[in-house]
């Protein structure tokens, strides 16, 4: 989502003439956009800002933009702690910043950080996205009103909001004119998504199965989703869509009903199970990867272990996992954390066991044939680099033509992040 977001910034900055440079140096205006997610992320943002201030002590500062989460959470204290920072706008207002940017030369400091999601859309649907990936993102909806306890996104991206059906697709169709072949569709809860119009009520899997129509679109994805919002129109697609991918990002966060109550999940584990029995059951090729939160307040030796047991049960392949963070303005701020050293020592074993999996499942590929979507050509070599039906990387010996097309890949070794492999039989250009 937030390089969705800087896409889509510059895509706007430039009507007023400002191009990117590849000179940090040297540049007119700076714009750091943030994530609020991860601990520390307001100390980055200013560690950030005091190495910007050394490299312009001794030429005309530019103008100081702190956009995205940080900058909806945090607004006034930021440019009361650091007067080198001009602007903060959050990030359903970065919509605005051309206006802003020239508010900035009648010297007026800015802090836009309400929520305007719909005016934000609105805008963003006559701001041609100009994106020219082989893989390509694509927003359908933003914000959160799960409010589950460790997660700052409600207060920081506001309600669930989803753009119009028709502008979604119109800017899919621009996509694959610019030579998309790929397009994930992204949102804090994508699978939440929900758009009325006079005569029809769209969701995700409405959104899916009219991309699948566009001919030269070959692969379709979608994060992050939540386990409450897995419905059955949704998992149907899994059977019918033969340009869905089979590959779910689903986080669960905790292999434990008490944690997951205390988180506010709104889900048991035995509801992700039955999800996930769902889906193999419609397509036994679905791997599934999530999102794991070690020592969060009350978790015993009993509730993690519910966690292990259920990540070698499922066996993920590809997951994501921290030590509980707690963010300001949360439930879980307040509780008592756990034990720093026990909830490290707990973050070593289960990475061991989820990057186990993620080792085992690319092991299983070596000495087989498989699809792989080439992206582009890997600097400094000649090699070049895609990704399986399973969103992992793959390094393989190409050619220029191939950027673009889908190609059979036979995979002769592995590790723990990436496919290494040389294409046996080109199939027809994508």
């Amino acid at each position: 989502m937030n390089v969705y977001d800087s896409n889509r910034i510059f895509d706007i900055v430039k009507n007023i003439g400002y191009e990117k440079s590849t000179d940090q140096n040297n540049a007119d205006c700076y714009i750091i956009n943030t994530c609020h997610i991860r601990d520390k992320a307001k100390e980055k943002v200013f560690h950030e800002v005091g190495r910007v201030k050394e490299i312009y002590l001794n030429k005309k500062k530019p103008i100081m933009v702190i956009a995205g989460c940080v900058a909806q959470a945090e607004n006034q204290e930021i440019l009361k702690r650091e007067p080198f920072i001009d602007v903060v706008i959050g990030p359903q207002s970065y919509h605005k910043i051309n206006k802003i940017l020239s508010n900035f030369q009648k010297n007026k400091k800015e802090d836009l950080t309400e929520f305007d999601t719909i005016s934000k859309f609105d805008f963003l649907e006559k701001t041609k996205n100009s994106d020219s990936k082989i893989s390509s993102f694509l927003t359908i909806q933003e914000g959160c009103d799960k409010f589950c306890h460790f997660c700052v996104v409600p207060y920081t991206r506001g309600p669930e909001c989803s753009r119009p059906f028709k502008t979604i697709i119109k800017e899919a169709e621009e996509l694959i004119k610019n030579g998309s072949k790929e397009i994930t569709l992204l949102g804090q809860n994508v699978n939440a998504y929900s758009y009325k119009d006079k005569n029809n009520e769209y969701r995700i899997s409405h959104l899916l199965n009219e991309l699948e129509k566009f001919s030269e679109l070959k692969r379709i994805r979608y994060t992050t989703s939540h386990p409450i919002d897995m419905t059955e129109d949704l998992i149907e697609c899994y059977s019918s869509n033969k340009k869905l991918m089979p590959f779910i990002h689903l986080p669960i966060q905790s292999g434990s009903d008490k944690i997951l109550k205390l988180m506010n999940r709104k889900h048991t584990v035995e509801d992700y199970l039955k999800i996930y029995s769902k889906l193999i059951k419609i397509n036994p090729l679905i791997k599934i990867s999530s999102d794991f939160i070690v020592g969060y307040p009350g978790e015993g030796e009993s509730e993690f272990n519910e966690t292990i047991n259920l990540v070698k049960k499922i066996k993920f392949i590809n997951s994501f996992s921290f030590i509980f963070s707690p963010r300001p303005g949360t439930k879980g701020s307040t509780l008592k954390e756990t034990d720093e050293e026990l909830s490290k020592e707990r973050l070593i074993e289960l990475q061991y066991h989820l990057f186990q999996n993620q080792i085992n499942h690319n092991k299983s590929l070596e000495k087989k044939q498989i699809d792989v979507l080439v992206e582009n050509k890997i600097i400094d070599q000649e090699k070049y680099f895609g990704r399986n039906e399973y969103f992992n990387s793959v390094i393989i010996d190409g050619n220029k033509k191939d950027i673009g097309k889908i190609v059979k890949v036979n995979i002769e070794n592995s590790n723990q992040n990436t496919l290494f492999g040389k294409i046996i039989n080109k199939m027809k250009a994508a």
